[in-house]
């Protein structure tokens, strides 16, 4: 490929565009839906991650429209998700809500280059368990982070979600934690029921007008989202310096990661569920990053796609990119001229959209059959949730392929191992003196030491073969066991033959010193029965030869 195809081919072109004479009213009407099923997310993930609504609805508008332009997935929607919220609340409460849109352009950038240098495909070695726990975890952390806000009352000082949602209730205040109570509850209700009248209804927007209203006309004494802005602010570069920079580096590595894994899932996930044509990890990786540095410059939060937006886009028959574009196009519509309507709309409601929300992330279907499944995959996924929760999310994703790892590694290992076999009949006499090992499965170095000591304990026998024809993994450890198993071999005087050595396998064992190893180079062969019938040879010689002479 060369540079300029390299460069178009992670740059928008009409073909992304080419369906749309067709398709322009479907995905024009799944735009306003999505709109206005992510305005009350946008709204709740901002206050939420400490960074304020305005930052989520600024992400959700710039972030979404950057994303769908320049992004891989035909029908990604994308803005602030729960999970990144769970990785800004630590970066906020450590550096202050300025320091958002610094990490934000910041890890956009890294986003950007790891896709322009193509690691889009990483993701797909993230074993399943561990992003099904991962996903488990935020979801239990997203709903943690909620209950302050449905109590009436402000977050503890601990770090940790879990902790900071009990220490918050020694700061209820009796007069208000009441109906703050209730408003989450019937956002809750109506966020359940309303769904099952019509899969359509934007049940959210719904419960959230319904209860501001109630609020409004009673006067309740609810704490509000507060002063929105009329507009768009201004691009502007945040202040920084050198330390400030220097701090924020491992966070910015940090939400990196996270936009990386959790963008390249949800495209993934789109892709899997509809017929709009493959994505494009790579671009993905781009677009997502150009997102999240033009949030960053317009004062709002990293971006990640977001699968639940996708899949409302979906099943609202999104085709083409438009409909992320209209999403954007109308929650800037909302910024102009609904504003002060929003102001008025109680965090209590906007946490109650957020525990359904992280309740609906659990598939207890997906859970059943990750724990279903064997025991390895329910320990990696076991061990992630909880990592996730009471660590990092970063560091979760990190253990939990680590233990995949291992659990993989012991299966491999497993599955290498060496038998004995029969000499192929029929029979002939000094046959006894004559071993056939078949090494099976990988001879990697998980399994080498074992196959190393079953092959050197022979004994009774003056030649031994060898056969690697059935081996299907290969590593210098493994090829170095074989090249001491005849090394010992040949120091006791046994004669050893190998056969079968796959071309994929030959330059490792050629370089690790296989063939070196051997007495002479005919005693590599390519079949079994030239192999068996030099081995009988080498016997019926011995034999011959140990026959005492006859004095006359």
């Amino acid at each position: 490929m060369t540079a300029l195809r390299y460069v178009r081919s992670l740059l928008p072109s009409w073909d992304d565009y080419r369906s749309v004479r067709r398709t322009w009213r479907g995905d024009v009407l799944a735009g306003i839906t999505v709109g206005i099923v992510a305005l009350p997310l946008a709204l709740a993930f901002g206050v939420s991650s400490g960074a304020g609504a305005e930052a989520g609805l600024v992400t959700a508008i710039v972030a979404g429209f950057v994303a769908a332009v320049f992004g891989g997935s035909n029908i990604q929607v994308s803005g602030p998700t729960g999970a990144m919220v769970v990785v800004l609340g630590p970066i906020v409460a450590a550096h202050g809500i300025e320091a958002v849109a610094l990490v934000s352009i910041m890890a956009g950038f890294v986003v950007f280059v790891a896709g322009a240098v193509k690691l889009g495909r990483v993701v797909s070695y993230i074993p399943w368990p561990v992003i099904e726990g991962f996903t488990l975890g935020i979801a239990v952390i997203i709903f943690l982070q909620q209950v302050p806000a449905a109590v009436g009352s402000s977050p503890g000082p601990s770090s940790n979600a879990a902790i900071a949602a009990v220490q918050s209730f020694a700061r209820v205040d009796g007069s208000t934690v009441a109906w703050s109570l209730a408003v989450v509850a019937v956002v809750a209700a109506i966020m359940v029921v309303a769904p099952r009248i019509h899969r359509q209804v934007p049940s959210s927007i719904i419960a959230i007008a319904l209860v501001s209203s109630v609020a409004a006309l009673l006067a309740l004494p609810l704490a509000r989202i507060g002063v929105l802005p009329h507009s768009l602010p201004a691009p502007a570069l945040p202040a920084f310096d050198a330390a400030v920079l220097q701090q924020l580096v491992g966070p910015a590595l940090t939400v990196a990661a996270l936009a990386a894994i959790e963008s390249l899932l949800s495209a993934r996930v789109a892709a899997s569920i509809s017929d709009t044509g493959p994505y494009d990890a790579d671009r993905e990786l781009v677009g997502q990053g150009l997102a999240s540095v033009a949030s960053g410059f317009f004062g709002g939060m990293p971006a990640t796609g977001a699968i639940a937006r996708t899949a409302v886009n979906l099943r609202s028959g999104a085709r083409s990119r438009l409909a992320a574009i209209t999403h954007a196009v109308v929650l800037l519509g909302v910024v102009y001229f609904a504003t002060g309507v929003i102001s008025q709309v109680p965090l209590a409601a906007l946490s109650g959209v957020l525990m359904v929300t992280a309740v609906r992330m659990v598939s207890v279907a997906t859970v059943r059959s990750v724990v279903g499944s064997t025991r390895s995959d329910t320990v990696v996924f076991i061990v992630t949730a909880i990592v996730t929760v009471s660590v990092d999310l970063i560091v979760a994703v990190g253990i939990g392929i680590a233990v995949a790892a291992f659990f993989a590694l012991r299966a491999l290992a497993n599955s290498g191992g060496v038998q004995r076999e029969q000499l192929p009949l029929p029979a002939q006499p000094g046959d006894e003196h004559i071993a056939l090992f078949r090494l099976d499965g990988a001879l990697f170095f998980g399994a080498a030491q074992r196959v190393l000591e079953r092959v050197t304990s022979i004994s009774g026998v003056s030649v031994v073969i060898i056969r690697m024809s059935q081996l299907q993994v290969l590593d210098a450890t493994g090829a170095r066991v074989v090249t001491e198993m005849i090394d010992g071999l040949e120091r006791r005087g046994v004669t050893v033959l190998v056969k079968g050595i796959r071309p994929g396998h030959l330059p490792v064992a050629t370089r690790v010193g296989v063939i070196a190893s051997l007495r002479h180079q005919n005693h590599l062969f390519t079949d079994l029965g030239t192999a068996v019938e030099h081995a009988r040879s080498h016997v019926a010689r011995d034999a011959t030869s140990a026959i005492p002479a006859v004095p006359r």
